[in-house]
């Protein structure tokens, strides 16, 4: 079964819309009615998705954007309507527990993708679209992108997304930005490193994707899966160890295909074989 197939025979509903092309998988967030909130239905659609990939090399990039001019505005409030009656039927919280940890599930799985994440910032990115922006590798925003964390506004909380906030901005800014729940735009997300790269409008937008896309090309496929992993285990893992084993993965990647290939590349002044004609 083909990738293409794998993703087809996937039971999706219409909140996202996936495009494949060159190895470059786009996933839009499809509820534009909502300024693509997050429904349950979305957040399960999401996780599929990047199950279905995970062991596919051939996929080299997942782009997250959203439809029609907004990221994600959050979770979906009719959502939280219909939760409020579950809960009551069955007279506990359960059902709430269960949609936000649901949510957690598809965040983690989003931050630990082997594939590179690249997220195109526009409109509202608040509560869960920030969390979703947080665990990206590149994000490319407008300047005038809304970016924010406004559960406590709402009397609720940030539950899923705070560590993953805070991995990415640090803790002295996730406090402020939390607690006062406050909305500020594309450069103070840059400031803060939220984001890498700021544009002004539609055409500046398109030409920093193509670019990242360019640049993720050049990468090996197995070294950059490789790489990340190795990055991600650099915050929980003593260093010791860790850097013996680096050395040994490192061996592995000189020594294979890949490897020789690269270095074969450098030293006749062309382009490896991953890279295509590109």
């Amino acid at each position: 079964m083909t990738l293409s197939q794998a993703l087809t025979d996937l039971q999706l509903d219409d909140s996202i819309q996936l495009d494949l092309s060159e190895g470059i998988l786009s996933l839009i967030l499809n509820r534009p009615e909502s300024r693509n909130a997050m429904s349950l239905n979305m957040v399960k659609a999401i996780q599929q998705v990047f199950t279905a990939i995970h062991d596919d090399v051939a996929i080299r990039a997942v782009v997250i954007r959203g439809k029609d001019g907004h990221f994600c505005a959050g979770g979906d409030i009719k959502d939280m309507a219909q939760l409020r009656g579950e809960a009551m039927s069955v007279g506990s919280n359960q059902p709430y527990v269960n949609f936000n940890r649901q949510f957690g599930a598809m965040i983690e799985l989003v931050d630990q993708a082997p594939q590179t994440v690249v997220v195109v910032l526009e409109g509202a990115v608040l509560g869960g679209g920030f969390g979703l922006a947080c665990v990206s590798d590149v994000a490319i925003s407008r300047s005038d992108a809304k970016f924010g964390l406004p559960e406590t506004g709402l009397g609720v909380l940030p539950a899923q997304i705070a560590p993953f906030v805070v991995k990415r901005i640090g803790l002295t800014q996730a406090r402020r930005i939390a607690l006062l729940g406050n909305r500020f735009e594309g450069h103070d997300a840059l400031t803060m490193g939220v984001v890498h790269d700021v544009v002004e409008n539609e055409a500046e937008l398109e030409l920093a994707l193509s670019k990242v896309l360019l640049q993720i090309r050049r990468t090996a496929p197995n070294a950059s899966r490789v790489t990340k992993a190795l990055l991600h285990r650099t915050l929980s893992e003593p260093l010791k160890p860790l850097l013996d084993d680096a050395a040994l993965l490192f061996a592995n990647a000189v020594s294979s295909e890949e490897g020789l290939e690269g270095t074969m590349a450098f030293v006749q002044k062309r382009n490896p074989n991953w890279f295509g004609d590109a």
